[in-house]
């Protein structure tokens, strides 16, 4: 590769929506996205893409790419895989695939995030010839949340997921790599997961960088609705609060009467009907060394993209709108020293300070607290107060406490349920030897039946 370190990094991130079986269009939808990222005139250079399910449509999209993103990898994991690839300009020096380890149920097995096995594709991608040359893609899609945050009981497992992506992005930021976290977060902006990431790790949410106002939700959420803002229009979200998914420029959320209309020919959206469901669950989190270099790189633009239809089909080439990123290179700043505010990382003295932290009075001990609660308050590799810290982790005790006591019910009803359905089907079994019907008999044998598939 040329020794000339590059000036610019583009970024990409979509959810393809390639569900085998279920999506509709996959394979045409899939194939024209392919063509679409090469034929951009800007190309992006870092890739992630999520729910590219099938090695046909990694194979279809690579061939399509090959001349601007050479390198790529697609990700194994779980049953049916994870879906996440990643692609890029410059040589993956090392990629591996890390599982969540808190990630949906085995019972739930129509919804099914826990049979692709979810969790983070890495990949050292080398961008040029110095040690520290090197950007550290972590591609995710996080549990999907199938209802309202503040009743989601997935909300547990996404905030353990965000909390494992958090430490992989510092992690690889200590190094003093650029770090580059992208993908389906399937969270709103400011939420827990959100602020655990964007607060323990050197990142920044690009979006929320260069659109400091954007919304924090849909506009009829209760956190939205709370900032007193009105209602945005279609175009709006699009252009300030990047809504990636759920919106009218979208066909795949139009009702299949309006999508059935397509066949005939496109239909164009008003970018000034009002947006009440459009909401950002995509992101690009953009971070480099903690105590290095002041700023290497910068946020330079970001916009979402994909938003044309399929030339044939006529329909959105996904469920959802990719998020894309430029930074670019600030060399007047390198060699200098970055200036730390009071709570942020701080580099370690000497080899003989205490690896624990609770010796230099970081961590406070497990004790009981003025307000009765038992809290470690640890501060040493935040940018929050101790007041914001206290608050987070108060919130995720509060999360966990909710999903803990929601198992419990879970357990006990279900035990409840295998009882009373054993019951049933044994009643329904002895019943047949009386019956004089037939097809009474078949009734009680079905009935029998269900109960015994309920347990």
């Amino acid at each position: 590769m040329s020794d000339e370190l590059p000036s610019k990094i583009n970024i990409l991130t979509l959810n393809c929506w390639g569900l085998k079986f279920i999506a509709k269009y996959r394979r045409e939808r899939l194939l024209e996205i392919g063509k679409r990222i090469a034929s951009m005139p800007d190309p992006p250079h870092i890739v992630g893409l999520q729910e590219c399910w099938t090695q046909e449509d990694y194979n279809n999209i690579r061939e399509e790419t090959r001349e601007i993103l050479p390198y790529g990898k697609f990700y194994f994991s779980g049953v049916f895989g994870g879906g996440l690839v990643i692609l890029s300009k410059w040589p993956i020096e090392s990629s591996h695939m890390l599982r969540y380890s808190l990630n949906g149920r085995p019972t739930a097995f129509f919804r099914g995030d826990w049979f692709v096995g979810k969790g983070v594709a890495c990949a050292n991608v080398r961008y040029g010839p110095g040690p520290k040359d090197i950007a550290a893609v972590f591609c995710t899609h996080l549990h999907a949340p199938y209802e309202q945050e503040h009743s989601d009981s997935y909300v547990c497992h996404r905030t353990s997921q965000a909390w494992e992506i958090m430490k992989l992005m510092r992690g690889a930021a200590e190094k003093g790599y650029l770090v580059i976290g992208l993908g389906d977060f399937n969270m709103v902006p400011l939420s827990l997961a959100h602020k655990l990431i964007t607060s323990h790790a050197p990142v920044k949410d690009v979006w929320r960088e260069l659109h400091p106002d954007s919304s924090i939700g849909a506009a009829k959420d209760k956190a939205e609705k709370a900032r007193g803002k009105p209602v945005p229009t279609a175009e709006f979200n699009i252009k300030e609060n990047g809504t990636t998914c759920d919106g009218p420029y979208n066909t795949w959320r139009w009702p299949k009467k309006e999508q059935k209309k397509l066949v005939h020919g496109p239909i164009e959206t008003d970018g000034s009907v009002l947006d009440r469901n459009g909401k950002r669950l995509d992101y690009i989190f953009v971070g480099e060394s903690p105590y290095s270099f002041e700023d290497t790189w910068k946020i330079e633009d970001v916009k979402l993209g994909m938003m044309e239809r399929h030339p044939t089909l006529h329909c959105s080439l996904s469920d959802h709108f990719s998020v894309e990123a430029t930074i670019v290179r600030n060399d007047s700043h390198r060699g200098a020293l970055k200036k730390l505010p009071p709570q942020s990382l701080a580099m370690p003295s000497s080899r003989s300070r205490s690896v624990s932290p609770a010796v230099e009075g970081a961590v406070s001990p497990r004790t009981l607290n003025e307000d009765g609660s038992h809290r470690y308050i640890h501060t040493s590799r935040t940018t929050q107060t101790p007041e914001q810290a206290r608050e987070m982790y108060d919130g995720i005790l509060a999360t966990i406490e909710k999903y803990v006591n929601r198992e419990r019910f879970q357990r006990r009803f279900r035990v409840l349920n295998f009882f009373w359905g054993t019951l049933v089907a044994i009643g329904c079994l002895v019943a047949q030897w009386w019956v004089p019907r037939n097809y009474v008999a078949f009734i009680l044998t079905l009935l029998g039946a269900q109960s015994l598939e309920r347990i």
